[in-house]
Order: C-alpha cells, then structure tokens, then sequence
C-alpha cells in the first residue's frame, strides 16, 4: 500500500479528509478510541455491531494515515492495543462539534461526557 496521502482525489481539503475518515466506521473507531478503547475486542462490543473484515480493514487503513500506532500487547497468538497518533488526537474537535450537531438535531442521540465535549 502506498501513502494515503498520495491517494486523495484532490487538493480539496474536505475531499481529501473524506478521503481518509470519510466512511461509515472510522469515525466511529475515533470515537472508542477517544473514549479509551484500545483492543480489537473492545471495538467489536460497540453498539454499531461492526464486522471482523471491516474492523480490521479501517485499522489498517487508519494506520497507514497515521491517526493510529498499534502496540503489541500479547506474542502469542499476536494481538495488539491500538492508539491515536497527535494526527488521529487531533480529530476529537472534528468529532466534538459533530457530536454537538447531532445533539442539536436529533436530539434522541445520547450525550457525550462532559470531558469528551470540553474544549
């Protein structure tokens, strides 16, 4: 796999974020990663009900733009605790403000923690 950042479509920075976060999971990887999730179990427990094959896929994926370290954890069988990079730390106002809009016009959605939405 080459550099994401030589895989955007364009110079448009929205076009090129989309590119990199712009599916229906990694987002939401952010989002337990932010609120300390750290292992492949701990993803798969999240209330969307990802699969195995896409979870591993945007882990890598996510890794290779460089908003996720992996850290072994276990030799055998290998497993590993995933981490933001400052890249991936500084999508949290991203998902913050997403959350606040959310909030605003869906207001059935639940509220993030107060340290989560803290500036």
């Amino acid at each position: 796999m080459g550099n994401k950042q030589d895989q955007t479509r364009s110079g448009c920075p929205i076009a090129c974020s989309l590119d990199i976060f712009g599916d229906r999971w990694t987002l939401v990887i952010l989002r337990d990663l932010l609120t300390g999730k750290s292992r492949y179990s701990e993803f798969l427990e999240s209330p969307e009900r990802i699969t195995t094959n896409i979870l591993a896929d945007r882990l890598a994926r996510m890794e290779e733009a460089q908003l996720i370290t992996r850290e072994p954890y276990q030799a055998r069988p290998p497993r590993y605790a995933y981490r933001l990079t400052e890249r991936g730390r500084d999508l949290h106002p991203l998902l913050r403000e997403m959350s606040r809009w959310a909030n605003r016009h869906y207001p059935e959605t639940w509220i993030p923690p107060d340290w989560f939405m803290e500036e």
